[in-house]
């Protein structure tokens, strides 16, 4: 098999994390998202009732998932910035269920600059070995399921 050019998997990484967290392209679109239906376009119009409202019993809510989806923007920035990791303990991940205004405010907030962060922790990656590029596809298809997550929930609501 035959080396991959970091130049086109670093284009591609960050084109795929754009798509999912900030807009996909409106004139070409995106590769799997139509315009208007990234995380931050889908979550902005949402109020904090709406993101707190569970559509079934024991079902996480849009604010559980973006929480979820902060929690693990932080622990991969972690694990492909560092040998070692501590032990996670994912059930944190998921301990927000309900927000109000202001809280739903601060996690959209939260989640935003996780998201800065990670990209520009991922910028500074002089050469990508196995470990970062295995995270960076895990960050792109975790964050892209719990998106189709929340726009199911939206579709319910």
């Amino acid at each position: 098999m035959e080396n991959i050019n970091q130049d086109d998997f670093t284009l591609s990484c960050f084109a795929l994390l754009e798509e999912t967290f900030e807009k996909a392209p409106v004139k070409t679109g995106g590769f799997y998202l139509d315009a208007d239906t990234s995380l931050f376009a889908t979550i902005d119009k949402l109020s904090g009732e709406q993101a707190s409202t569970s559509v079934g019993e024991n079902e996480a809510t849009i604010a559980s998932h973006l929480e979820h989806i902060r929690f693990y923007l932080t622990v991969l920035k972690q694990f492909i910035s560092q040998n070692e990791t501590d032990v996670v303990d994912w059930k944190q991940s998921w301990l927000v269920n309900t927000v109000d205004e202001s809280e739903w405010e601060e996690l959209k907030k939260a989640v935003g600059n996780d998201y800065r962060d990670l990209k520009e922790t991922l910028k500074k990656f002089e050469s990508w070995n196995e470990k970062k590029i295995a995270g960076a596809m895990a960050i792109v298809t975790h964050s892209a399921y719990h998106l189709g997550a929340i726009r199911q929930i939206i579709k319910i609501l």
